[in-house]
């Protein structure tokens, strides 16, 4: 998905780790992650670099799917749909 398409969808959980470091945003994600049921939508907001890494490596291996991620002013937001 292009920008301008992941800054539409519909999000069903936000989760702001802009304030954490590594492993920060990931374990943010991880805990809202069990909030959201199966086909659901969460963007992950963050400032840190490797998160851009991180959150999709894991998505992946979790059976859930990345989406993207859009850059916004000074951090990221990262897409995924619960598998």
């Amino acid at each position: 998905m292009n920008e301008e398409e992941l800054k539409a969808l519909n999000v069903d959980k936000s989760v702001d780790a802009r304030g954490t470091a590594c492993p920060g945003p990931l374990l943010a994600a991880k805990k809202a992650i069990a909030e959201i049921s199966s086909g659901q939508i969460m963007e992950v907001l963050s400032a840190d670099e490797g998160t851009r890494k991180d959150i999709p490596k894991w998505a992946a291996k979790k059976g859930h799917e990345y989406l993207g991620t859009a850059e916004d002013s000074g951090y990221f937001k990262i897409y995924m749909k619960k598998g």
